[in-house]
């Protein structure tokens, strides 16, 4: 039997099964055993091939990056061309869009790379229509922009087997990892404990979470739970190659149906509605509307103003942090800037939302809001020389000198020798 054949079993018999306490172990074992399998089939597929295949990534630019999702002809491409500048080509039949095309969008001083990917069908977890290239391209991207036809969404459920498909290569939507700590060990045995009570693991949790563990092999581990977790969490913490992503559902072509099919698809959870044509929440790529707003609220996106000492702050051009990469904090800022500049930190001036005073002392790890104003003030020389690492960091600076000055000199030679 395939693996194919033993996931539709599977599946076949959690349909079959009720759903009380009595079979909430037995479930719980055929979840680890569908998620085991589920993986060992996605591996096996991105394995096997003939050769090398045209990829859909691209490289990496700007403050943030948001991949288009969904099925063919939804106006994935007319939204690009709303957002950015770019032209993406655009038609009345389905698979218009064969590559990944990216462009740039520009609001509130950053700058979000948009990537326009081909539209993908039920199955594409599995390789149909080349939909594991751009399912690996949206698992890269900071933030997923679903984009779902308004008057096919009532008939058709795009909204949930694109879920589905995310949901089966391990990528989770508007969810946060599970407070729980997992640790692997050589000998011991499994220590299992929580610190709060686990109401979503049947009548005895430890003896779910054992099956599960054993399933997939786990013979010593450490398994402490900070939270009432269900057992889907518990494999996703387990296998622990889970992608959780902010995503926001835009229900586009609105115009064609009804005021009260508008409102209810307005009131679901995570989702905005619009229409690319008629410009209804969504405006060019230089105005400021609803969408562009909530892409910059999904991404987390803080705008800093940095300030030199006895200088006014320049207002121009901010430093845009994110909190899904490097977070807001005076220590990404400093890495944004320069790693010289976080090695050398002294303290930070802050002005604005952030601060108790203007100006407030703060130290590396302080949260920065947005359109707060910073002076970075580093240590002086002798404070750098009271550090314990100065001797180690003025010995790399010479060997890196003279590991230059070596190289010059070798490179002279050659070219004599020529």
């Amino acid at each position: 039997m395939g693996v194919l054949e033993k996931i539709k079993e599977i599946e076949a018999e959690m349909e079959r099964t009720q759903k009380n306490k009595a079979t909430n172990y037995h479930l719980g074992t055929l979840k680890a055993k569908l998620a085991k399998l589920r993986n060992d089939l996605l591996i096996e597929q991105g394995g096997s091939g003939g050769g090398p295949s045209e990829g859909f990534d691209v490289a990496r630019l700007g403050d943030a990056r948001v991949a288009l999702m969904g099925f063919p002809s939804v106006g994935k491409s007319t939204l690009l061309g709303a957002l950015t500048e770019t032209e993406s080509e655009a038609a009345a039949y389905e698979f218009t869009t064969l590559t990944c095309v990216p462009g740039t969008m520009h609001y509130k001083g950053s700058r979000v790379q948009i990537l326009d990917l081909p539209g993908i069908i039920e199955g594409a977890a599995h390789g149909k229509g080349r939909g594991r290239e751009v399912i690996a391209c949206a698992r890269n991207a900071d933030a997923i922009l679903m984009v779902l036809d308004a008057g096919k969404e009532g008939l058709n459920r795009h909204r949930e087997i694109l879920e589905k498909e995310l949901e089966t290569v391990g990528i989770r939507l508007n969810k946060r990892p599970p407070d729980v700590v997992f640790r692997k060990k050589t000998s011991g045995g499994i220590r299992f404990s929580s610190t709060v009570k686990l109401t979503k693991l049947g009548p005895d949790p430890e003896k779910l979470a054992m099956q599960i563990l054993r399933e997939y092999r786990v013979a010593n581990a450490e398994f402490l739970a900070r939270e009432d977790i269900t057992v889907d969490e518990l494999v996703d913490v387990i296998v622990g190659n889970r992608t959780y992503k902010p995503c926001l559902y835009l229900y586009n072509k609105i115009d064609t149906v009804t005021i009260e099919e508008v409102d209810e698809l307005a009131r679901m959870p995570h989702s905005i509605v619009g229409s690319v044509n008629q410009n209804f929440n969504i405006g060019g790529p230089l105005d400021d509307d609803l969408l562009k707003s909530k892409l910059w609220q999904y991404l987390g996106l803080t705008r800093v103003y940095t300030k030199r000492k006895g200088q006014a702050p320049d207002l121009e051009e901010p430093v845009v942090l994110s909190k899904i990469r490097k977070g807001t904090t005076v220590k990404s800022l400093c890495f944004n800037v320069s790693t010289q500049m976080a090695r050398d930190f002294n303290y930070a001036l802050v002005w604005g939302r952030s601060a108790k005073h203007s100006p407030q002392r703060c130290g590396i790890n302080h949260d920065l809001l947005d359109q707060d104003v910073v002076q970075i003030v580093t240590k002086t020389n002798n404070q750098q020389k009271q550090d314990k690492n100065y001797q180690k960091m003025v010995q790399g600076f010479s060997d890196a000198y003279h590991k230059k000055k070596f190289e010059a000199k070798k490179r002279k030679q050659g070219r004599l020798k020529t």
